[in-house]
């Protein structure tokens, strides 16, 4: 019996990481290198829970919304439909969906390259309407490779609220650069954060066969 293949579809923390303006930038301090045969290395992180590739809280856009160290794993876990959204603009609306048949998370690419290099603003949101549409099908996850569901001038974060009114979960910060459409395995484990609005994610996709 041969492996499945594996896609991991995490950002790569880094010192250069781009983050949402004003945000907090990533830093590795080592405060303990290995010497003298010492058997490990300690590092100080600092760096923002949204970083890279993030699973959003309820907390994150509702003051009484579970924080990041209590949310269920069960919606990051199990198979999800990958759907290539680049040919879209402006916003991910219902026609641009294809017929989503029984699946319980959804993951959309609508980069051609990831923009690990810098900082773009002109990323695809998603219509609260498509998060209504997707929750009355069934969908308990929404993964997209944006750094939101919402645009960046959002002042009402319309899709994060259709997401909460459906008890629905966020993936942001997806990269599904090398993943063809289809049917994978998802294994997306959100860092547990007391209090935290969202939980930095170590996200992979396994074939199905």
């Amino acid at each position: 019996m041969s492996e499945r293949r594996i896609w991991d579809i995490s950002q790569t923390l880094r010192p250069d990481l781009p983050v949402w303006p004003g945000d907090t930038a990533f830093s590795l301090e080592r405060t303990w290198k290995m010497e003298d045969g010492s058997p490990v290395n300690v590092a100080r992180m600092t760096l923002s829970t949204h970083s890279g590739t993030h699973a959003d809280a309820p907390l994150h856009y509702a003051a009484d919304g579970l924080d990041a160290g209590d949310m269920d794993l069960s919606p990051y876990l199990g198979e999800c439909l990958v759907i290539d959204a680049r040919g879209v603009s402006n916003e991910i609306d219902i026609g641009d969906l294809p017929h989503i048949d029984s699946a319980d998370r959804v993951l959309f690419r609508t980069w051609d390259a990831f923009p690990h290099d810098q900082w773009r603003s002109d990323w695809l949101p998603i219509a609260p309407e498509t998060v209504e549409w997707l929750a009355l099908q069934g969908v308990r996850l929404i993964g997209t490779d944006a750094p939101s569901v919402d645009p960046q001038d959002s002042k009402t974060m319309a899709a994060h609220l259709a997401v909460l009114d459906h008890d629905l979960r966020i993936l942001e910060g997806l990269v599904l650069d090398d993943v063809p459409e289809g049917r994978y395995e998802l294994i997306a484990l959100p860092l547990k954060v007391a209090g935290g609005d969202a939980g930095l994610c170590r996200a992979i996709l396994r074939g199905l066969a």
